[in-house]
C-alpha cells in the first residue's frame, strides 16, 4: 500500500510516505529540541502546541517530497500511543481527518512497534527475533514472533537508559539533550577511570534499573566537579557509558541464551549511541547472532518506521475505527488482542 504515516508521540512532528511498508518515498521530521532546551526537558503543553503549528506543513512537505498528491494515498498509519496525550491527539486527529476526507483506512500503531520494525526499512529480519528497544522513555527486551505477537522479557523498573543519559548530562552541566554529547566525549575518555554501579546486573531477571547509576553520577560530581571540555569530563562520560552498555549487553546476552534466538534487533533513540552499537556488534559476533540496527536516521522518533507494521495491519484488514482514541500507556503484550 501507499501509506502516509504520522508520528507525534513526544517532541517531533513527523510524517512520511512509504510504499509497501518498505520503500521510503519521503520522511520529514520537525524537531522541537531548541524550544525545550531552555527548560531542560520536554514540556508537554508546549509540545502539543508546536505539533498543532507543524502538523499541516509537515504532512504537506512529506507529500511534496514523495512527488504525490493526497489523492494517491491508500491508507494512513499513526502513533496511537504510548506518549504524551496532548501530543498524540494532534497526529491522531490529523490521521483520522485525512482518512475520512479521502475515504481510506487508517490504523493506530504502537510507538515501540515502529521502533521494532525500523530495520525492515533497510533489510527484513526473519521471525522470531529478540529486540532491545532503548530510548528516552523505554528500555525493554521483547521476544518477537510476528507482527502483533510480542512477549515482554524485561523492562526498566525506573529510569530508562536514554533518560539516565540526559539526566546525567544535566548533572554534568551539559545542555539538553545531552545523551549524544556524552557519547562523543566518551570516545576521548577512559571507561575504567570510575567504577560506577551496574544496577540489577546479577539479580537473575531481565529487568533494568538506571536511577541508581544516575545518583552515582550526581554523588561523583558533587565530590569531584568537572569542567567541560576537559579530560576528567571525558573520563566521567566514558565510565558512565561503559556502565550502561555493560548492563544492556549482559541482560541482552542472558535473553539470547534464555530464548535460544539467533537474531537480535537493537532499536530506539539510544541505538544511535556508538558505544552501544560497538558493544552489541561484539556480543553478536561472539555468540554467532545476526544483528540488525537501523541507520541512525531511523533510530530516533520518525514516521517512516510506523509504516512497516501499519502496512501489515491494513493489508490484513486490521482497520482502526474512527471512534478509537489515543492512549498514553499501552502494553505491547496486548496488541494482538486489541487488533482483533
Amino acid at each position: 500500500m501507499l501509506l502516509l504515516s504520522i508520528e507525534t508521540s513526544c517532541d517531533e512532528t513527523a510524517a512520511a510516505v512509504v510504499q509497501g511498508g518498505r520503500t521510503i518515498l519521503s520522511s520529514v521530521i520537525s524537531s522541537q529540541i531548541a524550544i525545550h532546551a531552555a527548560y531542560g526537558g520536554v514540556v508537554p503543553e508546549i509540545a502539543s502546541r508546536k505539533h498543532l503549528e507543524s502538523i499541516a506543513p509537515v504532512v504537506s512537505q512529506a507529500l511534496h517530497d514523495a512527488g504525490i498528491g493526497i489523492d494517491a494515498l491508500e491508507g494512513v498509519a499513526v502513533t496511537r500511543g504510548p506518549g504524551l496525550s496532548g501530543a498524540l491527539l494532534v497526529g491522531f486527529s490529523a490521521a483520522k481527518a485525512i482518512a475520512v476526507a479521502r475515504n481510506i483506512p487508517f490504523v493506530g500503531v504502537h510507538h515501540i512497534e515502529g521502533h521494532l520494525f525500523a530495520p525492515f526499512l533497510e533489510q527484513p529480519v526473519a521471525f522470531p527475533f529478540l529486540a532491545l528497544v532503548v530510548s528516552g522513555g523505554h528500555t525493554h527486551l521483547y521476544h518477537v514472533e510476528g507482527f502483533g505477537r510480542y512477549t515482554t522479557l524485561g523492562r526498566t523498573i525506573d529510569d530508562a537508559a536514554g533518560e539516565a543519559y540526559d539526566k546525567s548530562a544535566k548533572i554534568m552541566g551539559m545542555p539538553y539533550p545531552g545523551g549524544a554529547l556524552i557519547d562523543r566525549m566518551a570516545q576521548s575518555g577512559d571507561p575504567a577511570a570510575i567504577r560506577f554501579p551496574r544496577p540489577l546486573l546479577h539479580d537473575g531477571s531481565l529487568n533494568f534499573s538506571f536511577s541508581g547509576l544516575k545518583t552515582a553520577v550526581l554523588q561523583h560530581v558533587m565530590k569531584n566537579p568537572v569542567t567541560i571540555p576537559g579530560q576528567a569530563a571525558n573520563d566521567l562520560c566514558a565510565s558512565f557509558q561503559e556502565a550502561v552498555c555493560h548492563v544492556l549487553a549482559a541482560k541482552t546476552e542472558a535473553a539470547i541464551r534464555q530464548t535460544g534466538t539467533s537474531r537480535l534487533v537493537v532499536a530506539g533513540g539510544v541505538a544511535c549511541n556508538s558505544g552501544l552499537r560497538n558493544r552489541m556488534t561484539t556480543l553478536c559476533t561472539q555468540l554467532g547472532v545476526e544483528l540488525s540496527i537501523p541507520h541512525p536516521s531511523l533510530c530516533g522518533d520518525n514516521a517512516a518506521m510506523l509504516a512497516v507494521p501499519g502496512d501489515y495491519y491494513l493489508s490484513h484488514g486490521f482497520v482502526s475505527p474512527q471512534t478509537l482514541d489515543v492512549t498514553a500507556t499501552w502494553n505491547m503484550d496486548t496488541i494482538k488482542e486489541s487488533m482483533t
